[in-house]
């Protein structure tokens, strides 16, 4: 998609601060915004490859008609946005934050012109289903549909498994103690961790390629249902695709 513009929603997140860098270092996009409720410091982006491109606008995510999105006429919106219960504090704001704002982002990151087409890449985690009992798949599995029926051309969904190297500013024991697990069996098998620059880099490359571009290696497959269809990359796809020379 050359010369093309992209939009990043979570870059000052794990993953997020990673897939800016690839972006804005991607040729083949000419303008990126960071948008967010705090945006990467100056002296970071002073170490980017391709930081003369970049846009950055914090925004109020109860007030997202003010934020500029819809007028950015964004090609690809990457949304790498997230969090957990216990650092949302509750139930209710998590789903507020993990859920709702994503999917009143990128509602608001559409355009209005019907000719303009756009792509949407979420990155949503291994486990989610919109039927599961469980808070935290719950929500993934709802906000994966509610992205796809917001008529994007393209929605490409990305489900990883454990995300090794990721940086943090809190502790989260759980997450710890599966590494150590994912780390001794992913010398078996591809679908139990992926390094977490390689999972941004998979991101990056899907918003730059497209559905149609997408190598055979990706193990890409249509998910979803009925009116929220999407394309749907796992943990053995993400590695590959991050790896794939494209």
């Amino acid at each position: 998609m050359s010369g093309k513009s992209a939009l990043v929603l979570g870059a000052t997140g794990a993953t997020g601060k990673h897939l800016l860098r690839h972006v804005l270092a991607s040729p083949e996009f000419t303008r990126v915004g960071e948008y967010g409720r705090r945006v990467t410091p100056a002296e970071t982006i002073e170490m980017y490859a391709g930081k003369e491109k970049l846009e950055q606008r914090t925004m109020d995510f109860e007030r997202l008609s003010e934020s500029g999105l819809n007028e950015g006429r964004w090609d690809v919106v990457y949304i790498v946005m997230g969090t957990n219960r216990a650092t949302a504090g509750s139930a209710e704001a998590f789903t507020k934050i993990d859920r709702e704002y994503v999917v009143r982002a990128a509602k608001e990151a559409r355009t209005d012109d019907p000719t303009h087409e756009q792509r949407l890449v979420y990155l949503s985690s291994a486990g989610a289903n919109a039927s599961s009992h469980f808070l935290y798949a719950k929500s993934k599995g709802l906000t994966e549909l509610e992205l796809a029926a917001l008529g994007y051309k393209e929605t490409i969904v990305f489900r990883p498994a454990f995300l090794k190297g990721a940086e943090r500013p809190e502790r989260r024991v759980a997450e710890s103690v599966f590494g150590y697990i994912s780390g001794a069996l992913s010398t078996v098998s591809s679908s139990m961790e992926i390094p977490i620059q390689l999972c941004a880099k998979s991101i990056c490359n899907a918003g730059r390629l497209g559905v149609a571009g997408l190598p055979t290696s990706a193990q890409a497959e249509r998910a979803g249902k009925e009116g929220a269809w999407f394309t749907l990359i796992n943990n053995s796809g993400a590695n590959k695709l991050g790896k794939a020379d494209v």
